[in-house]
């Protein structure tokens, strides 16, 4: 229960300013959450979503974004139980409980118990950044994916969803939802890759998008090219690009038992800002 000086409620448009002078202690980190904030000013219909703020002593000092993820930004343990009690009593609405590792653990720890068990846990994953110019030379190779382009992204991503998360993202729509918001990052200039005879063998994108940083995902190569260091040069284009186009600082997160991903990033310059953990249902 809480104590008389701490509460937990949902923020909104008159919170702003509090909830993202919270969100810019740690902008390197807080990308995803911060990427919501900034695109929707706390506005209801553009969340996506609700934002609960943890306050003690009339302070704001942790939040929690509940969506399609459960994502806490800045929880402390007892604010980490604070949002697992509401979560709890809300039930399940999330895939994935994912954050900084020590909130994410104290979260699945007491939740756990009332939703079951994950279809799996990583509870180490190191996240990455960097805002200055890549260590290794760019492949020139590597550009934006173009709108006409979409269709041969496709099958690429869903390809890369699939080895990464161990489901595939086409769900009960056929992929509708998925092939659409891929379309909007190459639309927004945010999905890169590396085409050789009509075919991609290298691709990323860039998700989460705030003024301070800007987050890559789905970091992929082709199976059969894996060991050239394609990811080495595509990822130096990619960064490239990004500080130079979107934001001062760009990051990524990537799970502790993928040694290759790991120094391939070490090598464009990356270095370990943090560490997340994901729960995934």
């Amino acid at each position: 229960m809480l104590g008389t000086s701490a509460a937990v409620r949902p923020l909104s448009q008159a919170d702003l300013d509090d909830t993202v002078a919270l969100l810019g202690r740690d902008p390197c980190v807080d990308v995803f959450v911060g990427s919501r904030v900034h695109a929707s000013g706390l506005a209801p219909s553009r969340l996506a979503g609700e934002l609960w703020g943890y306050y003690e002593e009339n302070r704001l000092l942790s939040l929690c974004y509940s969506g399609a993820n459960l994502v806490p930004v800045a929880a402390s343990a007892r604010a980490a139980r604070t949002f697992a009690d509401l979560a709890v009593r809300r039930g399940r609405r999330c895939s994935s409980i994912v954050g900084p590792a020590d909130a994410v653990l104290s979260m699945w720890d007491l939740i756990r118990p009332e939703w079951g068990p994950a279809r799996e846990v990583r509870s180490c994953q190191p996240v990455m950044a960097i805002d200055a110019a890549p260590a290794v030379p760019a492949d020139p190779l590597v550009r934006a994916v173009r709108p006409d382009e979409v269709d041969v992204l496709l099958p690429a991503a869903v390809a890369m969803f699939t080895e990464e998360v161990g489901v595939s993202p086409t769900g009960t729509d056929g992929g509708v939802y998925y092939k659409a918001r891929l379309a909007e990052l190459v639309r927004a200039g945010r999905a890169f890759a590396r085409f050789e005879d009509g075919e991609i063998v290298f691709k990323a994108e860039i998700g989460a998008v705030t003024p301070h940083a800007c987050q890559v995902q789905g970091v992929w190569v082709r199976p059969d090219r894996r060991g050239e260091r394609l990811s080495v040069g595509g990822m130096a284009a990619v960064v490239e690009h990004a500080l130079r186009e979107i934001a001062p600082a760009v990051t990524l997160y990537v799970n502790d038992f993928n040694t290759a991903a790991r120094g391939a990033y070490r090598r464009v310059g990356f270095t370990e800002v943090g560490r997340f953990a994901t729960i995934m249902f």
